[in-house]
């Protein structure tokens, strides 16, 4: 059994939240909560802000998630993208502090999807301006990047190098960590290599993981854009897709792939195994609407964007390689 959780904390996470496979078998993921404001993270609200409510008896909305979509986590300051307000949230659960950024200098975000970070840089691609952002961890901008992106939707830093997935273009665009371009791969088809609007990026061990959203595949490629396998194809079973979005890597190697029509996740080892589905459609714990971006800490926590459900739900790994 894996070291971090004990017996007694598997057998409270079956009795009191969903956890995958159900019993009796043995259990691999568990519910742990969700994120919907700053108060789920410990934030109290302001003086100022109790004393508005109490005066005007309206609470003050603008912290609360309304269609969250890309995500990012830094230990444990967790990014989030909202395509519903048009900012970048920033939830630090171990300050117990919030923030949020409507811009990038004098520039207002008017569609923030994608989002990386790494060290003291935040990346965040705007699909209405066509551009990719570079913001230290506070929000204040160092530069941006508009060197021939079409619709840039997803980032992912690996290798001293950035990712983009340009969705208009059906490439992948390559920049330095200063952006400055470096290539490019990849074009409109079916064939390996090839994209039909890709979404969503994970990199890790020298593969890039690609969600080729309308090709109802994720594709691996090395950092180059040589591909190597495909996770997935067109259906309605496990181990298939309809709409696939948010994919990401645990520390084992296991893909996590969110399907944003099955409101589900669905795992695979690192030889594109089908594995284990999570969730199903609905509002409650461990329920999905329309799940888009995943992003998974070195403790094992596991952070959807639950997108129509307006939150970002946090699952554990529990099971064993």
């Amino acid at each position: 059994m894996n070291a971090l959780v004990s017996l007694p904390l598997l057998t409270f996470l079956a009795a009191a939240n969903p956890v995958w496979p159900p019993p009796p078998a043995e259990p691999r993921i568990a519910y742990v909560g969700s994120i919907t404001a700053p108060r789920d993270i410990g934030v109290r609200p302001s003086w100022i802000g109790n004393l508005l409510t109490t005066l005007t008896g309206a609470a003050k909305n603008d912290d609360l998630l309304v269609r969250p979509f890309g995500l990012a986590l830094d230990n444990k300051r967790l990014y989030v993208t909202d395509t519903g307000a048009n900012v970048v949230h920033l939830f630090d659960r171990d300050g117990r502090r919030y923030r949020r950024f409507d811009r990038a200098g004098k520039q207002a975000f008017l569609s923030p999807v994608g989002i990386a970070v790494h060290r003291n840089t935040l990346y965040v691609a705007d699909s209405a301006l066509n551009a990719v952002f570079l913001l230290d961890t506070d929000g204040r901008l160092r530069s941006t990047v508009t060197n021939g992106l079409e619709r840039p939707v997803a980032l992912a830093v690996a290798d001293a190098k950035l990712f983009v997935a340009d969705a208009a273009a059906h490439r992948i665009v390559v920049f330095n960590l200063d952006g400055k371009r470096l290539t490019q791969f990849g074009r409109r088809g079916h064939a390996p290599g090839e994209f039909n609007a890709p979404t969503h990026l994970a990199a890790n061990g020298g593969k890039l993981f690609v969600t080729d959203s309308l090709n109802s595949r994720i594709q691996m490629l090395d950092y180059q854009g040589r591909p190597l396998r495909n996770l997935g194809s067109a259906g309605d079973g496990s181990g298939s897709f309809s709409r696939p979005k948010g994919v990401a890597l645990d520390r084992l190697g296991h893909v996590y792939i969110a399907d944003a029509l099955f409101d589900n996740l669905q795992v695979f080892d690192a030889e594109g195994r089908f594995l284990l589905d999570i969730g199903a459609a609905g509002s409650g714990p461990g329920e999905f609407w329309m799940p888009t971006g995943i992003v998974i800490g070195a403790d094992d926590h596991i952070y959807v964007a639950d997108s129509y459900n307006k939150r970002v739900q946090i699952l554990q790994y529990l099971g064993k390689p």
